[in-house]
């Protein structure tokens, strides 16, 4: 048996496992937890037609019966029953801890979890590191929220870091996800395997990371909702990174009501990562910007620099701006002429941020492998496990730039600063007096190659300016082509996640463009 076979096959039996007895197997099986909200799990808990425990293993018996065919979790939490029973007993002594309850949700599996689940970013060089010494912030959040942490997802290896030619979706340790629309179409990454579950309802809701794109695009090529809050909303602690500067981690979920319930959770300042100016720029509680009608009279500007490259998702953003038309909007069309003035810049901030942010993380860690030039190490070691598709380009790159003093360094986060953010989103919503702006969050998802690498020349995208920016971004499901999801971006400056989520959700609300996937195996019109 290949040894992804294995990995997946051992989480699919530790689903069977957690099951347990036959009555239990039995309620799960009985459950229908297709397209379950946050809201409605906790009606059915607080009525007493369900349980966590009973919503746990309901969610298991999926997995088990589904996620063979997907391979978007990477391993379960063999303690998620008990924790659901710890929250069930809660329940009826009468402590509610708020809308996460017993809610099982799953995480991205470079989130460290002090318990007996592993942290790896799918990598076979992490699987026998130590156990983190402390959970990450967010699911020291999640945990005190009652949240049930039901097990980690499979992602683009390293977060898609390690080679300019890699698979999105493909780990060494978790093999390929697949896009639960079309299976021989990619999920995206890196947060592919939250996505793919999110969207499979293997799980009420999911914790994705992103730098540039890795929440926004596997939410919406899965069609899903996903938001990439600003840097400094979320705590980076605990979180295997790639680069300070934009990492943030973020609610991946199939309603915008229940991105919205997830994020006030996790969102807090953390002592040990907190970011200079966020301290009073947020709130807690974005679920009292979930007003239907919130579009009427809201200015918002259409990135028409996005408009052009393909003429099908043209038509389905269209179709969008017109909903937001008839709920009362006004468009505004707007250009960036810096668009494409920090590519480079990005990548080189991220090469050397993720450097010094690596190495610091794995010191703290602990383990054999400390330094990036070890784990390249490991990769040529391990080649046919770790590189059969394709190689460590990055790394290599990233492990020849110098510290956070290099002029190299400081002149590309100035260039990212003024083309990306001063001169970008800030001059254009300034100058139009926007409440957000708009733009296709996709294209249709390429076909998984394990030839040439993700194969994604002409491929639609808008997420590069507000990642660059540190600056947040939602994106909800706006139609498809054929079987594939197309969604719709939401941003906007810093700290304006409540108006993104009240513009988001009403045009959710007005569109309804989710359906839930077919999984079918290839498409034939």
């Amino acid at each position: 048996m290949k040894r992804r076979e294995f990995l997946s096959s051992a989480a699919l039996a530790g689903a069977a496992v957690l099951l347990g007895t036959d009555k239990g197997f039995a309620a799960a099986k009985a459950l229908d937890l297709e397209e379950a909200t946050l809201s409605s799990l906790q009606e059915a808990m607080s009525s007493g037609r369900t349980s966590s425990a009973s919503i746990t293993r309901g969610y298991l018996l999926r997995i088990s019966n589904i996620d063979k065919r997907i391979n978007s979790i990477i391993e379960l939490n063999p303690d998620a029953i008990s924790i659901a029973v710890e929250m069930d007993r809660e329940r009826r002594a009468g402590r509610l801890r708020g809308p996460l309850h017993g809610i099982p949700v799953v995480l991205k599996d470079n989130i460290d979890t002090a318990d007996k689940m592993k942290t790896t970013a799918g990598s076979l060089a992490l699987v026998d590191a130590p156990t983190p010494k402390k959970d990450a912030f967010i699911v020291s959040r999640l945990r005190a929220a009652g949240a049930v942490i039901l097990g980690k997802t499979n992602l683009s290896e390293w977060a898609n870091f390690r080679d300019n030619d890699s698979i999105s979706g493909w780990s060494g340790r978790g093999g390929q996800t697949r896009n639960p629309y079309i299976l021989d179409r990619n999920p995206c990454g890196s947060s592919s395997g939250t996505g793919a579950a999110i969207s499979a309802n293997l799980a009420a809701a999911g914790i994705g990371t992103e730098t540039d794109g890795s929440i926004v695009c596997p939410s919406s090529v899965n069609g899903i909702v996903g938001i990439k809050p600003t840097i400094g909303v979320v705590s980076r602690s605990g979180i295997i990174p790639i680069a300070a500067s934009q990492d943030t981690a973020g609610p991946m979920a199939r309603t915008v009501a229940d991105a919205a319930a997830l994020l006030g959770a996790i969102a807090a300042i953390d002592p040990e990562d907190a970011v200079p100016g966020s301290v009073g720029m947020f709130e807690n509680d974005f679920t009292k910007y979930l007003v239907k009608g919130s579009l009427r009279g809201a200015r918002i500007g259409v990135a028409r620099d996005y408009w052009g490259r393909n003429a099908a998702v043209d038509k389905v953003i269209d179709a969008a701006l017109d909903a937001m038309k008839r709920e009362g909007a006004e468009l505004i069309d707007v250009r960036f002429p810096n668009l494409r003035r920090f590519g480079a810049a990005e990548f080189e901030v991220l090469q050397y941020e993720f450097k010094d942010g690596l190495e610091k993380y794995l010191s703290s860690r602990g383990g054999k492998y400390l330094t990036l030039d070890s784990l390249i190490r490991f990769n040529i070691e391990n080649a046919r496990r770790e590189m059969p598709y394709f190689g460590q380009s990055i790394f290599e790159t990233s492990a020849k730039k110098g510290d956070l003093k290099s002029k190299e360094y400081l002149e590309a986060v100035a260039t990212c600063r003024k083309y990306a953010a001063e001169e970008g989103i800030d001059q254009v919503m300034y100058e139009n007096r926007l409440d957000a702006i708009v733009g296709p969050s996709n294209g249709p998802t390429w076909m998984i190659d394990t030839v040439t690498g993700d194969c994604t020349s002409g491929y639609v995208s808008s997420s590069s300016m507000p990642a660059v920016a540190g600056y947040p971004n939602i994106t909800v499901p706006a139609g498809f082509i054929k079987e594939l999801p197309i969604g719709i971006s939401f941003f906007g400056k810093a700290w304006s996640e409540g108006k993104l989520i009240s513009l988001a959700y009403s045009f959710e609300q007005a569109a309804n463009a989710r359906r839930k996937p077919r999984l079918l195996s290839t498409y034939s019109a």
